[in-house]
């Protein structure tokens, strides 16, 4: 399964409004709340934050990956944000974020969640492909770029 197969235009945010960590989860979230993929969006937003409780999916380098397993989706969802304005998320290297990755899975796709995940590092820990983001303007450029990008990857 590629990226692009599940990030959707529609669910791309090029600006994001929000300022804070969970105010930032919560915009991506929101994306799903007329989503007939999601059965109950309060327990997506329940699984995503109950994971960042755990430990920060801010990874470093300016990219976080929100993420969670839930009963509550019927298929594997995704959205991505970027903001102007640095966000702090308590990231491994102590660093703000401009990219969020928000990836929601289904408790029974564990392996095909975790592929994902981590594809959406590898893609995301090159220095050039997140300066192509930030500059990106729109939902249908960052698409574009992820479309892109994931071409230099094999099949998951």
């Amino acid at each position: 399964m590629k990226v692009t197969d599940i990030l959707k235009k529609e669910f791309i945010i090029s600006d994001l409004k929000a300022k804070q960590k969970e105010d930032v989860i919560n915009e991506l979230i929101n994306l799903f709340t007329n989503d007939g993929r999601v059965l109950d969006i309060e327990k997506v937003r329940d699984s995503v934050l109950e994971r960042e409780k755990i430990m920060s999916t801010g990874v470093g380098k300016g990219f976080a990956i929100p993420h969670g397993k839930t009963g509550a989706v019927n298929e594997i969802i995704a959205a991505f944000g970027k903001t102007i304005s640095p966000i702090e998320y308590q990231s491994l290297d102590n660093k703000p974020v401009n990219l969020v990755f928000l990836l929601v899975g289904k408790d029974n796709l564990v392996s095909t969640h975790i592929k994902l995940l981590s594809r959406i590092s590898r893609m995301m820990n090159k220095d050039d492909f997140r300066e192509r983001l930030l500059k990106a303007n729109s939902s249908e450029e960052i698409f574009e770029l992820f479309k892109k990008e994931e071409e230099n990857y094999f099949e998951v």
